[in-house]
């Protein structure tokens, strides 16, 4: 997959693609509805095919004071694009350049002049351009005027439920990470560097990578079974894991702080990149009478991961993509 951080100057045989558009957080079943669509019509045409989103998601420009709710970094969502098989990614820059254009010129110039599409796949309520005003029913007259395919797609249900980024936030708010994966079509991640900390979990018999989970979405407090991988070229397996995040009642955290302890692993992981995927709440976080009480509860909790990651097997996620940059 070539990734393009610009809608201008593209190589000739990435120009006059099927492209699916939206902002794709989560990449959850409803997204890969609407990108298998463009990755359809793309082979019976003959075109590459590939998404187009924005970075940083519009919420964060404008309703910068809200908490954090992103389900996927944009490393993270590239990853999971590539796993599509995309030929290629447009990451535009969401800045006032381009989210002050009207929407026939954001047609005209990012698309048309720019882009070279021959076939854009978005969801029924899509709308783009400033202030939100451009509509699916705009782009598709558009499309018949400046010789380019439309398809609107309407939502995906899944478990009952029509599948957004919404629904999916509320379950991992919630605690629910088998229901979220159900709707994500894999479990939730939380992926980041491993700082130095101040080694309690090394004093207690189990030592952890501290993660800082950054701009994402808070779940619930507590403790999980999870997997966790190295997320470098080369490193291909997942290891069996335990979790907390939280601010952790007895040493009241300042921020949200996850802590991941591997299975029989030893290594070194501070300064890097470490995948965490959720599978299952344990509990909720709790206070302790003191470390002696504490040290049983992370034993207990040990081991009660192991026992429901071994029931639940590996995640469906490849380890390594490639990703070319231009």
């Amino acid at each position: 997959m070539r990734l393009f951080r610009h809608h201008s100057n593209l190589p000739q045989d990435a120009r006059g693609a099927v492209l699916a558009i939206g902002n794709f957080d989560g990449v959850h079943l409803g997204h890969q509805a609407v990108i298998a669509e463009a990755k359809r019509v793309a082979e019976a045409a003959g075109r590459p095919y590939g998404v187009l989103t924005f970075e940083p998601h519009p919420r964060q420009v404008f309703r910068a004071q809200e908490a954090p709710f992103r389900l996927t970094s944009l490393r993270t969502k590239t990853r999971v694009l590539a796993d599509l098989g995309l030929d290629l990614l447009v990451v535009l820059r969401f800045e006032p350049d381009l989210y002050t254009l009207q929407a026939e010129d954001f047609v005209r110039e990012v698309l048309v002049e720019g882009l070279a599409i021959s076939y854009v796949v978005v969801g029924d309520n899509f709308h783009f351009g400033a202030k939100r005003g451009g509509s699916p029913a705009l782009l598709k007259q558009m499309g018949a005027d400046l010789g380019f395919g439309v398809t609107l797609m309407s939502k995906v249900q899944a478990q009952g439920r029509a599948i957004s980024s919404t629904e999916v936030r509320k379950l991992i708010a919630a605690g629910d990470l088998p229901a979220a994966a159900g709707l994500l079509g894999r479990p939730w991640e939380i992926s980041g560097r491993v700082l130095h900390g101040a080694k309690r979990g090394r004093q207690l018999g189990m030592p952890t990578a501290n993660i800082d989970p950054g701009g994402l979405l808070q779940p619930a407090f507590g403790v999980y079974a999870v997997r966790a991988a190295l997320d470098e070229e080369g490193d291909a397996r997942w290891h069996a894991a335990v979790a907390n995040i939280g601010i952790s009642p007895m040493f009241a955290y300042d921020r949200p702080l996850l802590e991941v302890h591997l299975f029989d692993f030893s290594g070194d992981l501070y300064d890097r990149q470490v995948r965490v995927a959720l599978v299952e709440r344990l509990r909720p976080e709790m206070a302790f009478d003191g470390l002696p009480a504490l040290r049983a509860q992370m034993h207990a909790d040990g081991a009660e991961a192991r026992r429901v990651l071994a029931a639940e097997g590996q995640p469906a996620i490849p380890l390594v993509q490639k990703v070319e940059g231009d």
